[in-house]
């Protein structure tokens, strides 16, 4: 973690010595391991006597008189050691705190980082000199503290919209409160999981419990409709139930399961934040849809049955209409419905092809977020916060104080720190340069690698200066001195621009450190980063073909029949390359935020295609209707139906556009641009396809009266 400040006043007594007042305030917290700064450093000096090298504290403590303050401010300014360590010539200074490694990983680190933080703010008010703050353990925990507010807004806005949605079609008290009342259980599951698997809340995993919400509603209002319908047709509520549950159990089960591949798949990316957001995303979806179909039930089977009105077709109203309109395209202007979907599909690819795959460590963050201006401020000063570590192994006992091996590591060093995206380096070399110095009198020109003659009197000093000197290269080297780390810090430049660099250095370390001699391996978390953004985007076709594949197994066993299974994929695929191709086109990158939002859809639209086929697939196999005419009875009704999920799952994500994280905003956008596109092509493509694969079936002979009879027991 760093806390960093620029101002010319930093050497005035005054405000220098509260610096070293915050730097040993901080130190004495308990799980701080060290603190580096310009208030709390420590100088290498030569004890000619003893043979060796003793640390001094700069400074020894309060500074008293304005010629201390100069002379200290002498020792530091002329030190190259110290020179984008802890300050630059531009007047900004850091402060490098180095956590307890058993607590830098668990919630412990939070209240330590409160008071940091709070400390870092006194100084701030104090000398009215402004303070960033920064580091991967502190943008963890505030972007963890931000995430925490918005699940509370999410839910809450879910839980609103779904409620509004509920009192909208069913106008009753009972039929809101009790299915919102099943699905905040769901909640509370989801919730469980996460504890339960010791996951955290991440930008991703906070959005569970309110897409929980928006895909459980749409369960509740399938069984209240179907349970509302049985009860006009005869009164008896208890025979109502028990057909509710019998008709429409299968047909949501499958259209969960659907949804539940869409986020499982996710598990196979490889990126951890989608391993866990997937896999507590699809248990938790089916969770749900169990407690829907075992509770709701329950509870209405205790309560009275409604007074309903008797149910009239309102032929005027718009959305009848429209989908009037849209069964006279699908009968008579197939054609047109093709050469759109061609056509669109082909301005989509060309959107596809301009997708750029770019991730951040610190993504999706708002512009002004002071997360993100604080980073700034060490990218600009300090080349950034982020750890880049290069291992080198010699391959040879002592090998790293080979004096043509320490000078080959040099000339690597000064190659690295030569790119603008990377900070002078923290080595072995660096510390015997510094050791050379101090043998000299802490001579700056001195500040060089030592000779083979001088490299044995200063190995000497060091180690006769005990546990403290030592550490001055042994933090950086194996036993038995073969292998040896070097570290930069780095800016957050995109894992895009890092591939770039990590191909444009590969050859150069190797010319400098020949792989036969030598076996060189670059890690951090800016590496393990981009390697994941790289593997996680192989693996999203994997992902989208493994979810294509067991829907379509899914169906074919539904349905039993291969065609449909493979036609019955386009009205879901195409929305797919649609989404893809409106990225492209508004440059909106891939990123783990974004990559979720294919198997999702997928998943999500495919619940579109199920109600269409079932209702379909009923209707064609107990009347003697035309298919022509099933057609249209299904656009007309079940279209109702199908448009209304979606409008529900259009506004349901559409309240994550009100998210500060910039990857939950596109997120939601663009799922509710795919499930209202998909519900388009469910309403055109897809019985355009169907009654041209249909329409010459030869069927089962089936009576005109048990035709009749059959006609009002169609799911809509």
């Amino acid at each position: 973690m760093v806390v960093g400040i620029q101002s010319p006043d930093i050497f005035k007594k005054e405000v220098y010595n509260q610096w070293v007042q915050l730097s040993n305030e901080i130190q004495k917290l308990k799980g701080i391991k060290q603190v580096l700064s310009s208030g709390r450093i420590f100088q290498l000096e030569k004890d000619t006597v003893n043979q060796k090298f003793v640390l001094k504290p700069l400074p020894g403590g309060l500074v008293k008189t304005d010629s201390e303050m100069d002379s200290i401010k002498k020792a530091i300014y002329g030190n190259p050691f110290f020179e984008g360590l802890v300050y630059n010539r531009q007047n900004a200074t850091l402060m490098a705190i180095t956590f307890d490694t058993r607590i830098l990983n668990t919630a412990e680190r939070n209240p330590i980082l409160k008071e940091i933080e709070a400390k870092a703010k006194a100084f701030q008010a104090s000398t009215k000199i402004q303070v960033h703050i920064s580091g991967l353990p502190y943008i963890r925990t505030a972007v963890s503290k931000l995430v925490s507010n918005e699940f509370v807004l999410f839910l809450g806005l879910s839980i609103l919209v779904s409620a509004l949605i509920l009192l909208f079609f069913f106008k009753k008290f009972y039929a809101v409160f009790f299915p919102i009342l099943v699905v905040i259980m769901g909640v509370i599951w989801s919730i469980g999981t996460l504890v339960l698997f010791g996951f955290e809340l991440t930008i991703l995993t906070g959005l569970i419990p309110p897409l929980i919400v928006i895909i459980g509603i749409p369960n509740s209002i399938l069984l209240l409709n179907k349970y509302q319908n049985e009860l006009r047709k005869h009164g008896d509520k208890q025979k109502a139930l028990s057909i509710t549950i019998e008709r429409i159990a299968i047909t949501t089960l499958i259209a969960n399961i659907t949804a539940a591949i869409g986020f499982g798949v996710l598990y196979f990316t490889g990126s951890e934040l989608l391993m866990q957001f997937g896999s507590v995303a699809s248990i938790n979806v089916m969770v749900t849809w169990l407690m829907c179909l075992c509770l709701i039930p329950i509870i209405f089977s205790y309560l009275p049955a409604p007074k309903l009105k008797p149910q009239t077709h309102i032929d005027e109203g718009f959305l009848h209409k429209l989908l009037v309109k849209t069964d006279t395209l699908v009968q008579h202007k197939s054609g047109l419905i093709y050469i759109g979907t061609i056509i669109i599909s082909i301005i989509a690819f060309i959107g596809v092809m301009k997708i750029n795959v770019n991730g951040y460590v610190v993504d999706d963050l708002p512009k002004n977020s002071e997360i993100l201006t604080d980073l700034k401020f060490f990218e600009k000063n300090f080349e950034g916060i982020l750890p880049l570590e290069v291992s080198v192994d010699t391959k040879k006992k002592n090998g790293v104080f080979n004096l043509t091996n320490l000078k080959r590591m040099e000339k690597l060093e000064k190659m690295i720190s030569a790119y603008p995206e990377f900070s002078r380096s923290i080595s072995v070399n660096m510390g015997l340069k510094y050791a050379t110095q101090a043998f000299y009198n802490n001579d700056s020109t001195f500040f060089r690698l030592p000779d083979n003659l001088e490299k044995n009197f200063i190995l000497a000093y060091i180690a006769n200066g005990g546990k403290g000197n030592a550490s001055l290269l042994t933090n950086f080297i194996s036993k038995g001195n073969q292998s040896t780390r070097i570290s930069f810090q780095m800016a957050d430049v995109g894992s895009k621009r890092l591939d770039a660099i990590m191909a444009e250095l590969k050859p150069r370390i190797d010319s400098i450190l020949p792989p036969s001699k030598f076996d060189v391996e670059l890690t951090g978390s800016s590496i393990i980063f981009s390697k994941g953004t790289d593997y996680m985007l192989r693996h999203l076709v994997e992902s989208i073909a493994l979810a294509i594949v067991l829907i379509s197994l899914l169906r074919l066993a539904q349905f039993k029949s291969l065609g449909i299974m493979f036609i019955s994929l386009l009205p879901n695929i195409v929305p797919l390359i649609i989404t893809a191709g409106i990225m492209g086109y508004f440059g909106i990158s891939l990123k783990p935020s974004t990559i979720l939002i294919f198997t999702i859809a997928f998943g999500l639209a495919s619940d579109q295609t199920i109600y269409f086929l079932t209702r379909y697939q009923q209707e064609l196999n107990l009347t003697n209707f035309s298919v022509p005419k099933v057609i249209t009875d299904t656009i007309t009704e079940t279209g109702v139906s199908m448009t209304h999920i979606a409008l529900i799952l259009f506004f349901g994500f559409g309240i994550f556009t009100a998210s500060t994280f910039g990857g939950t905003v596109v997120l939601g956008l663009l799922l509710s641009i795919t499930l209202l596109v998909a519900l388009i092509f469910n309403l055109t493509l897809l019985p355009a396809l169907v009654l041209w694969l249909d329409k010459k079936k030869v069927r089962k002979v089936i009576s005109d009266e048990e035709s009749a009879k059959n006609a009002g027991e169609f799911d809509h």
